[in-house]
């Protein structure tokens, strides 16, 4: 298994899966955007985006998808969450959600506040997309109201696919307006080995 890797991107979600997992793999951490700083990328990508991770012939882009084929295809694992278990619908909602609907604002604010150059920033969308995703967020605080994980009753690859947008928040200075329960869950998920492990990933 090889992963792609940029330092605190998407990647990280499955980097540290597979710590969590405690699985042998090649990692290859390359400079961003890798489509422009690695030679050889786009033969691996073509989209050119991060991460990619082959697995023999198969090649997945996605990181929660990458999180959720290693979960069901080196398990058993409780990092997943099978149909007949109570909490199944939440897991997958959590899975899909944790980009659809939480990371991608982020990457709006991103791009017009640090990659696009200076003339073609946009303070209206920064502004509009930070309040996209704290609002989205509350789903986040409610369902941390009596629990300390986000679904079944333990730590998933939910919480990392989760864990991750609230950790990229941290690079957009958004995570200081982070609510209780949020800060609590991100500072635990932080404190793990299987993070530490992978946020040390050379």
């Amino acid at each position: 298994m090889r992963l792609y890797h940029c330092k605190n991107s998407r990647s990280l979600r499955p980097l540290w899966t597979l710590e969590e997992m405690q699985l042998d793999y090649e990692l290859v951490t390359m400079n961003f955007p890798p489509r422009f700083e690695h030679d050889g990328y786009l033969d691996v990508n073509p989209l050119g985006t991060v991460p990619s991770f082959v697995d023999g012939g198969v090649t997945l882009t996605e990181s929660t998808a990458i999180c959720h084929y290693l979960a069901e295809k080196y398990g058993p694992t409780p990092l997943a969450v099978a149909s007949d278990e109570i909490g199944y619908g939440e897991y997958l909602n959590w899975l899909y959600r944790s980009d659809a609907t939480l990371t991608f604002p982020q990457t709006l604010v991103l791009r017009y506040t640090r990659l696009e150059p200076e003339e073609r920033r946009v303070p209206q969308v920064v502004e509009d997309y930070t309040k996209w995703y704290l609002s989205r967020l509350r789903s986040v605080e409610s369902a941390l109201e009596d629990r300390e994980y986000l679904c079944a009753g333990r730590f998933t690859i939910a919480d990392i696919a989760v864990g991750y947008a609230l950790f990229m928040g941290i690079s957009l200075g958004l995570n200081e307006y982070y609510k209780p329960n949020c800060q609590r869950y991100l500072k635990s998920l932080m404190e793990r080995e299987g993070f530490i492990k992978a946020m040390a990933c050379k």
